[in-house]
């Protein structure tokens, strides 16, 4: 028979979520103090089962060498009993933010015997290719360390970008307390990494979920920071070469992302280059969000800082693409926390809410309010106030003072809905703590994969941000793309289709290509400016395939000197208008061409080079079709 005093607390949490669901008033102190407590319990249980599944001592590793970080130790309906880069790389930043935080000392030795593990995993041929020809876009590995041969989405470009990272915190620990040495043997692995990121990051590859190959923001984000952290690192490792590539490459992703923002949808297209037939809503998004998050870096756009318009407005889209589909959200309030999963259209094991997923909305929104305090302010767009509307039916754009009324609602809104993705999380996770991969749309079921180690280290994260400890800032501050815009003119065209040869200037990359002729036409703007270097923008109509982008190159330092392998991706955003400005020296002479890159194969536009030199000042459009 059950207790009166339990059946009392089955009651009182009934009513907590009953009242959530017909947006009663609560008390909010009585809500904080739930996931609060739950924190409080579930932490070290979410640590354990963490460090369980890495080898070789944890208790449900599977026999996994030593380093070795095990998805999930599930072997059947689905195997998960591998080691992905990308999950690994996820669970040690964690990791390794706690060490050199200073919360658990202890955790040296498994960090040195994963940065030994995933050394060995580089030097692994495997079907993606070896070390120095794409096996380090690999995206899985067997538990023992050697290749898995069987078939899967790869390339994952994401990976190396996320070891990088993770291996440059501790690194820059290292460096800051004697440990010049052994932070001098990392690098080897790390640039590595970084040399293979500067080199591919325009290529296409399979996302995070490792169903879509296009171009993914998760990766194109994760890529930039791993190569911003990686340039500040390489010049203090007194490496001037690679720090002036992975800053150059750095620059080019910053201003690549802007694609996957959709002005008309007011959200994120996670995956472009593909035509999956899915909205683009994803919280690829939001996870891309919160591991870019800098606690020095505002609410800036550039880099969707969690609390900047776009990607608040996108959180908002995002999650709400989730309140219908899932019965165990039916009834929630709109301005109100709910379960997420990956996205709306997802069938995988009948396409259900995880807990990572859900973990990482909530993590969002308590960056934002991590920098919202911080700052004292909260800043509202045109881009951003259906999020507030949520919270305040009357906020208009403009900026909240922390002594505001207006303030003060936003922040207990934000927090109320932050705090419910974690109670939906609670609320589906049994007695013991335990968590899955996903729990079932209709009954909220743990189901698939038992005890993954992404699910473990997504509610530590969470509550770690929820108690304001967040990770060290990477440089994000203040970073813009190109530092300055032009707008293009009209041109008069006239097209006619041809067939063409194009000559490579490697040995590796010739072929033929479909192109499009055109009488080239250059139009000037004229701006006043006391600059000594032109923003030259470049235009090149060109048609392509699923998964090829153009890119840029010549005769300057700033178009990479005829690199092909550092040549600079054109935004598709106007396709088949591809486009990239580049600030020049004013009165300068210069030539320049455009490649293709597509299935690891380079292509070269025909010859001549195209010339050009720079005005005095201002800046300028060229219009150009492929040759």
């Amino acid at each position: 028979m059950v207790s009166k005093a339990l059946t009392r607390l089955f009651t009182a949490i009934t009513l907590i979520y009953s009242a959530s669901a017909l947006n009663l008033p609560l008390d909010k102190r009585q809500l904080s103090s739930t996931v609060t407590s739950w924190a409080t319990t579930e932490s070290p249980i979410a640590k354990a089962g963490l460090l369980a599944n890495i080898g070789p001592d944890g208790a449900k590793d599977g026999g996994a060498k030593s380093g070795v970080v095990i998805a999930s130790p599930s072997t059947s309906n689905p195997d998960y009993l591998y080691t992905w880069t990308r999950d690994s790389s996820l669970v040690y930043k964690w990791i390794i933010d706690q060490f050199t935080a200073g919360y658990d000392s202890s955790l040296r030795t498994g960090i040195q015997n994963w940065i030994a593990s995933e050394a060995r995993l580089q030097q692994v041929s495997n079907p993606s290719g070896t070390v120095s020809s794409g096996g380090l876009g690999e995206p899985k590995f067997n538990i023992d360390e050697s290749a898995f041969t069987g078939g899967w989405g790869r390339p994952q470009r994401d990976g190396p970008a996320l070891r990088a990272i993770s291996m440059i915190g501790y690194v820059n620990w290292l460096l800051n307390n004697s440990g010049s040495s052994e932070a001098s043997g990392i690098w080897t692995y790390i640039k590595l990494d970084l040399d293979y990121v500067a080199s591919n990051w325009g290529s296409t590859g399979f996302d995070l979920w490792e169903e879509v190959n296009g171009n993914s923001f998760f990766t194109s984000v994760v890529q930039h920071r791993a190569l911003r952290q990686g340039a500040a690192l390489a010049t203090a490792l007194g490496d001037s070469t690679r720090a002036s590539t992975y800053t150059t490459q750095a620059g080019s992703v910053l201003c690549y992302l802007s694609n996957y923002w959709s002005s008309s949808n007011n959200y994120i297209i996670s995956n472009i280059n593909v035509n999956n037939g899915r909205s683009g809503l994803d919280t690829n998004s939001i996870l891309a969000s919160i591991h870019n998050f800098d606690p020095n870096a505002g609410c800036e756009s550039a880099t969707f800082q969690p609390c900047s318009d776009k990607a608040l407005a996108n959180h908002k889209a995002v999650v709400d693409s989730f309140r219908s589909i899932y019965s165990i959200n039916s009834g929630i309030a709109s301005n109100r926390g709910v379960a997420v999963g990956r996205y709306k259209e997802d069938s995988y094991y009948n396409g259900n809410p995880w807990y990572l997923c859900t973990f990482a909305a909530a993590e969002q929104l308590y960056d934002a309010l991590y920098t919202w305090n911080k700052t004292a302010s909260i800043t509202v767009t045109s881009t951003s106030l259906s999020f507030f509307q949520q919270f305040l039916s009357s906020a208009t754009a403009g900026t909240y003072s922390s002594s505001s009324s207006g303030y003060a609602t936003i922040i207990a809104g934000v927090q109320q809905m932050a705090d419910d993705f974690v109670l939906i999380n609670k609320q589906y996770t049994p007695s013991s703590g335990a968590l899955s991969e996903q729990y079932t749309r209709s009954a909220g079921t743990p189901t698939s994969a038992s005890d993954l180690t992404w699910s473990y280290a997504s509610a530590l994260t969470a509550f770690n941000r929820r108690a304001s400890q967040v990770p060290a800032s990477w440089g994000a501050a203040g970073l813009t793309c190109g530092g300055s815009t032009t707008t293009t003119s009209s041109t008069s065209t006239s097209k006619t289709s041809t067939s063409s040869t194009s000559t490579s200037k490697t040995s590796t990359t010739t072929g033929t290509v479909s192109t499009t002729t055109t009488t080239t036409s250059k139009t000037s703007t004229t701006t006043s400016s006391s600059s000594t270097t032109v923003a030259v923008t470049f235009n090149v109509y060109a048609t392509t395939v699923w998964g090829e982008n153009i890119y840029l190159t010549g005769s300057l330092s700033q178009l990479q000197n005829w690199s092909p392998d550092n040549a600079m991706i054109l935004s598709s955003a106007n396709y088949p208008t591809w486009s990239i400005t580049v600030n020049i020296p004013a009165s300068t002479a210069f030539q320049y061409k455009y490649i293709r890159k597509y299935n690891g194969a380079t292509t070269w536009e025909s010859d001549p080079n195209n010339s050009f030199t720079t005005p005095s000042g201002g800046s300028y459009i060229i219009n150009d079709t492929w040759r």
